[in-house]
């Protein structure tokens, strides 16, 4: 083991992530890391898994997507299928982020329109209000 591991608080701290996430990803086998007794220590190749396994969740990519395009990194091509399947569903994510957006600054966009009516009732009813007073 000549390489630098890291303990699991050391990655929690590095990351930014839980100790659960960590065992969650590592039941998941997405991480693999080495287990002295109740002790996980992760290479660099876990940190690298975690970094990309971040960065998916981040796009909103599936474990189980995230998991296929992890696994694909050892067929020998230089990750070129691996590019290429990691380009074909985000392009499908990025697809799916920009018709959310675009649903949501509709909504949005009601919700002023419905706040300025609000605003213009309110107005009204105080104005008579003070002239019934």
């Amino acid at each position: 083991m000549t390489e630098k591991t890291m303990t699991i608080r050391e990655m929690c701290d590095a990351y930014d992530v839980t100790p659960r996430t960590l065992r969650f990803y590592e039941a998941k086998e997405l991480l693999f890391p080495i287990r002295e007794g109740q002790k996980r220590l992760f290479t660099k190749r876990d940190r690298a898994r975690l970094k990309l396994i971040l960065r998916g969740k981040r796009f909103g990519f599936s474990l189980e997507e995230i998991r296929q395009l992890l696994d694909l990194y050892h067929l020998g091509d230089q990750q070129q299928t691996q590019l290429k399947k990691t380009y074909e569903i985000a392009q499908d994510r990025l697809a799916d982020m920009e018709r959310q957006r675009a649903e949501l600054d509709e909504a949005i966009d009601e919700l002023k329109e419905q706040m300025k009516w609000g605003e213009k009732m309110l107005a009204s009813m105080n104005a008579t209000k003070r002239a019934a007073e």
